[in-house]
């Protein structure tokens, strides 16, 4: 079975955590002893009914105020496909933390309320979902029980989404389903309080929807994370070079350059743990072995001979600030890219990105926490990449600040 990653993203008290809650419990994803927990947690709060929202807010600010705060990964599985699923804060200060979750998703769960119609969380999550490159949006029109099961308040939100995502433009599919997350309507069964709505259930379009094309199979990139060296009687002069397809197809006999260095040769073997391998792709994890003896080691990157990647110390990006002290001007910080590591200083804030209406903030020259906007950076050692657009993994890295150790900020190169 494939996996789809999924985030959920929408403002406060859209229901996210009640949905995936619904999604668990009517999947028969959760055991009984998780639901009587949640039961008698929910008899404790005096809530009149359960609330399924308990099953993913675990912490206890979360639980004491009904909200999420940190990023919550819940895991399940139906006959059709394997699941795992980030559900992500709402509240504006959590921004990074909606961000650190979608990095990761094939796809997004926008929620709206149906009282409220799209709002400035809306706008906000749908623009870091594209700014993501996450292809496949899916927006919940939820609480429709509140609205009497409205068509027209329904299809009133869809136009006014749709005004909304045609200023995005990476975004490639979009699909609307009216929900009751508290009641269950058209989460896993279909709903009999709709008969208006004729499209699938969001359990039935989260197994079916195709997400097989996302990963770049044409240019071929190996990021080096480990040298292998087993030093015993059966492998004595075994040297292999561990990592994760990052992108493309590699084969035994492909002529390969290894970067920075240049040097060329040809791929003897693909091993992993079932053994040889044919061929070897993203996103799989393989050892490979070469021809020639060559001096490699972590963050070195093997591609094909004829397909290479950009190599420079000058990298344009956008960011996003996590960190709740403001970035500098100037400031000095290590960049990490794959398996490399290198320092990076800010050569220029080109602007910020007004979530809200989606323009550019010129004449600024630092970062504030949640700040998303497009800054240069010049690196000590030159940088083997692709742009975001290209290839996820090759063209996004995180910012370190070199006192602390804390992750400050996520980019996205352009």
């Amino acid at each position: 079975m494939d996996l789809l990653r999924f985030t959920t993203a929408g403002s406060v008290d859209d229901g996210k955590s009640t949905l995936i809650g619904r999604l668990l419990y009517d999947s028969k994803s959760i055991f009984e002893d998780q639901l009587e927990a949640v039961e008698e947690s929910s008899r404790k709060r005096g809530d009149d009914y359960v609330n399924l929202a308990l099953l993913t807010d675990g912490l206890k600010a979360e639980r004491e105020q009904g909200i999420t705060i940190d990023v919550a990964y819940r895991y399940f599985a139906t006959p059709k496909r394997k699941f795992i699923i980030a559900d992500t804060p709402g509240h504006i200060q959590y921004t990074r933390n909606m961000v650190t979750g979608a990095s990761t998703a094939n796809l997004a769960i926008i929620l709206i309320d149906a009282r409220k119609g799209v709002i400035e969380q809306t706008k906000r999550h749908s623009f870091i979902a594209n700014l993501l490159r996450i292809q496949h949006v899916v927006v919940c029109i939820n609480k429709m029980d509140l609205v009497d099961y409205s068509e027209e308040t329904y299809n009133q939100i869809v136009a006014e989404y749709q005004s909304l995502a045609s200023r995005l433009g990476n975004i490639v599919e979009i699909t609307f389903i009216p929900i009751s997350a508290l009641n269950g309507d058209n989460v896993v069964d279909k709903s009999t309080n709709m008969p208006w709505y004729q499209g699938p259930s969001l359990l039935y379009h989260l197994e079916h929807v195709y997400i097989g094309g996302e990963e770049n199979h044409v240019d071929a990139r190996f990021p080096v994370q480990w040298v292998v060296r087993p030093m015993s009687d059966e492998w004595h002069d075994f040297r292999g070079y561990a990592g994760r397809v990052a992108g493309g197809v590699f084969k035994p006999g492909d002529k390969i350059t290894v970067l920075p260095s240049g040097f060329q040769s040809k791929i003897k073997a693909i091993h992993s743990a079932d053994g040889e391998l044919a061929e070897a792709f993203a996103p799989q994890s393989v050892t490979i072995t070469l021809n020639d003896e060559i001096d490699i080691s972590r963050g070195d990157m093997i591609v094909k001979e004829n397909n290479q990647p950009t190599a420079s110390q000058d990298i344009d990006a956008m960011i996003c600030w996590f960190s709740q002290k403001p970035m500098p001007p100037k400031a000095k910080l290590i960049l990490r890219h794959t398996t490399n590591e290198t320092k990076a200083i800010v050569q220029e804030v080109k602007y910020h990105v007004d979530i809200n209406t989606l323009h550019k903030v010129e004449g600024v020259d630092s970062f504030s926490m949640n700040d998303i906007g497009r800054i240069t950076l010049r690196t000590a050692a030159p940088l083997i990449f692709d742009s975001y657009s290209r290839n996820r993994s090759t063209g996004s890295f995180i910012l370190i600040d070199p006192g602390t150790n804390e992750t400050v900020g996520a980019g996205m190169i352009r």
